[in-house]
This record gives structure tokens, C-alpha cells and sequence, in this order.
């Protein structure tokens, strides 16, 4: 009797769960015989702009790194990091005491040369006078020794009387003589004393660039961005104190692969994208593409010009993308693509209507388009709205 009901339970349990293997089946077959309503496209290719994408840095158009001409002791810094300046304000103060006295110095070296200068100017003065009374005197004493030659050929005056006479036109004209060399000799001192005061004007204009360099001043319009430089520093020649950029206008500065430098060009227009910015996306121009390559990335750095935004600034990060042809390429909706873990599909309506999960390979995006690599072809179907109704055998009833 026990072994009886054990057989009638064994049977009543096996044609309870084949019926309900039997339910689950036929749910599942059911709802793949279910027609859903999509929308379909039909896979062609169409034309594309191929681009190319760089990343780089945002840098100023205009950087001045400043620094001191000379060695001194700093007294003053009028400035800080974030400071608006404009050209020719006065930004570090050095000790200027040193300097200071290397000009009054100058300033009297250059006193003093033109003092002299005016001493020489009047025993030039005197010179030519003494010059001009000395020729006068040489004519005079000639035209007497000439009229007593006359006479002492005539026997009308003693040859002693000649001598004499004789003997004040050879003074005469000695003194002419030198009267003249005197005067050659203090224009000569003269022009010794220009050379003195040349000198000294160079000296002078050398010690006044000196005291200049004792303020260091900005030399464009822009905002201070580093500042390495306090009151009591020993500011040295060459090292830096301060940074200072101009922040109305930028660049973006890309490095591009060597095998896309031939396809960019001096004047391209390429779509920036400034991921710092509420509203990134900026319209750049390259204005300069670097002949040298970086022999560690082998790639080059092209420059583009930025339009003018306030929140622009030194350092940020910006993507290029550079149109650089067309080429023929599959697109679909984005919202036509399945991710599922590392896969991406696509579900394409067979000859029967019926929907088929295919694996694909994307690429690039266009705007709200994802370019399809491989897995598609010409003429096939492809459900574009309406996915997330859709399952495997699905009979599809286009839209």
C-alpha cells in the first residue's frame, strides 16, 4: 500500500513540473511571436568629416618672466599673485645706494670735463688773438725788411741799421710761428676734451640705465601668476622674481602625432573644447605649428589662437579637434546601440521581420551619431527607436 502511493506521488510530481516547464516555454515562445512597432533605417554609407583630435594646454600669448639686471638687496615688492598690472608700473624696488653713487660720480667726472672745456674754449680765445696781432706784426716786420734790402743796395742806410731790422722780422716771424703752434696745440686739447666729455656723458647715461635697473617695472598689461620674491631677498641677475602674462589673450598649445602634422595648416579653423569652461567649446586658428619635433613623444606642438573669455587662464586643459578630410562611414543613433558589460549590439530586422542581436564595433561620435566599424552592412535594416521594446525574435512592425 505505501509503495503504491509512493509511485501514484512520484508521477503527480513529474506531471507537475512538466506542465509547468511546458507554461514557461510557451510564455517564452509567445512573447518572441510578439510583434513590436520600431523604427527601421536602412544601413548606407554616407559621407563624414574625418578629424583628428589633440590634447594641450592653455598658455597666455604674451609671458614675461622678470627678472634683476643687477645685484641688490630688494626693498620693496608692491604686488602679489593675482595682481592686475599695467605696462610700466613699478613692481620691486632694489637698493638703489650704490648705484646712486656711481651716478654722482659720473655726473662729476662730466662737470668737471666741461669745465675744462670752457678754460680751453678761452685760451683758444686768447690763441687766435695773440695769433692774429703776431701776423700782423710778422707783415709789418716784413714790409720794413723789405724796404731796408732796398735801401742797403742803394748804400742809402749802414748795415747796421739793416741787422737790425733784419733781426726784428726773423722775431716776427718766429713768433707768428708760434703763435700759430700754440693755437693748433689747444685746439688739439680741445678735442682731447671732447673725448673727455663724451666719456663722461657715456659714463653718465651708463650709471643712470644702472639706477634704472634698481626698479623693476612691468612691461606689458596683464595679471602677476608667480612670485618668487620677498622684502630682504638678494635678487641676483637672471633669477626669476616674478611672472607676469597677459590675460586678454590666449593659445592652446596641442601636440600632434607626426603622422597628422602634414594635414594641419597655418589658417585651419579646429573646434576647441576647454572642459573648465560652463560653455568649453571655443572656435581656435593655428597660427603656429613648431618645425622641431619632441624627440622623446615624436610629436609637435601647434599653436592656436583662442578668441577672448574670462575664464580663460594658464594651464587649463583643452582638447583640438582638427578637420582633416572626409571618408565614407556608418552611422547610426547613438540610442540604437546596446551596451551590455564589454560588448556593444545592434538589432537588426532579418528577412522574416524578426529582430536579431548583432555584436558591432563603434568608433568616433558625430553629435548624436556613433560611427559603426564593423558588424553592419549595405541594405540592412537596423531598429533605431523603440530598442528598449525590442527582444531577441521579436516580429517587427515598422513605424
Amino acid at each position: 500500500m505505501k509503495k503504491r502511493l509512493a509511485i501514484i506521488w512520484s508521477v503527480a510530481t513529474i506531471m507537475t513540473v512538466t506542465g509547468c516547464g511546458g507554461t514557461e516555454r510557451g510564455d517564452r515562445a509567445a512573447e518572441a511571436h510578439s510583434t513590436v512597432t520600431a523604427r527601421l533605417k536602412e544601413i548606407a554609407p554616407v559621407t563624414v568629416k574625418e578629424t583628428y583630435q589633440a590634447v594641450g594646454t592653455v598658455r597666455s600669448k604674451t609671458i614675461s618672466t622678470l627678472s634683476s639686471k643687477l645685484m641688490g638687496y630688494v626693498t620693496a615688492v608692491y604686488v602679489k599673485e593675482g595682481d592686475r598690472v599695467r605696462a610700466g608700473q613699478l613692481l620691486i624696488q632694489l637698493d638703489d645706494r650704490d648705484v646712486r653713487a656711481q651716478l654722482r660720480k659720473a655726473q662729476a667726472g662730466l662737470m668737471e670735463a666741461k669745465q675744462a672745456l670752457q678754460e680751453v674754449e678761452r685760451a683758444i680765445a686768447a690763441a687766435e688773438q695773440a695769433r692774429v696781432a703776431a701776423e700782423a706784426n710778422r707783415r709789418f716786420a716784413s714790409a720794413t725788411y723789405k724796404r731796408y734790402q732796398a735801401l742797403l743796395e742803394r748804400r742809402s742806410v749802414s748795415r747796421q741799421e739793416f741787422d737790425e731790422v733784419e733781426a726784428k722780422y726773423r722775431s716776427a716771424v718766429a713768433e707768428a710761428n708760434r703763435a700759430t703752434e700754440m693755437l693748433r696745440s689747444l685746439q688739439a686739447k680741445k678735442r682731447q676734451v671732447l673725448a673727455r666729455i663724451d666719456q663722461a656723458t657715456a659714463e653718465v647715461t651708463n650709471a643712470q640705465t644702472m639706477v634704472s635697473y634698481s626698479k623693476i617695472t612691468s612691461p606689458i598689461t596683464g595679471v602677476v601668476t608667480m612670485k618668487n620674491v620677498d622684502v630682504g631677498v638678494l635678487a641676483s641677475p637672471g633669477v626669476p622674481l616674478l611672472t607676469v602674462e597677459d590675460h586678454r589673450a590666449y593659445r592652446l598649445d596641442v601636440l600632434v602625432e607626426e603622422s597628422q602634422l602634414d594635414r594641419i595648416h597655418l589658417g585651419d579653423e579646429a573646434a576647441v573644447t576647454i572642459a573648465a569652461l560652463d560653455d568649453g567649446r571655443l572656435k581656435g586658428v593655428v597660427r603656429e605649428i613648431v618645425p622641431a619635433a619632441d624627440p622623446a613623444s615624436r610629436s609637435f606642438i601647434v599653436k592656436l589662437d583662442l578668441p577672448s573669455h574670462p575664464g580663460l587662464r594658464s594651464g587649463l586643459f583643452g582638447k583640438a579637434q582638427f578637420t582633416i578630410g572626409e571618408k565614407k562611414a556608418i552611422l547610426l543613433p547613438s540610442s540604437a546601440v546596446i551596451e551590455r558589460g564589454q560588448l556593444t549590439a545592434v538589432y537588426v530586422v532579418d528577412d522574416t521581420h524578426r529582430a536579431r542581436l548583432r555584436l558591432v564595433k563603434t568608433g568616433k561620435r558625430y553629435g548624436d551619431s556613433v560611427e559603426i566599424l564593423s558588424g553592419l552592412h549595405r541594405g540592412d535594416r537596423v531598429i533605431i527607436e523603440g530598442v528598449e521594446r525590442v527582444k531577441e525574435g521579436n516580429i517587427i512592425r515598422e513605424s
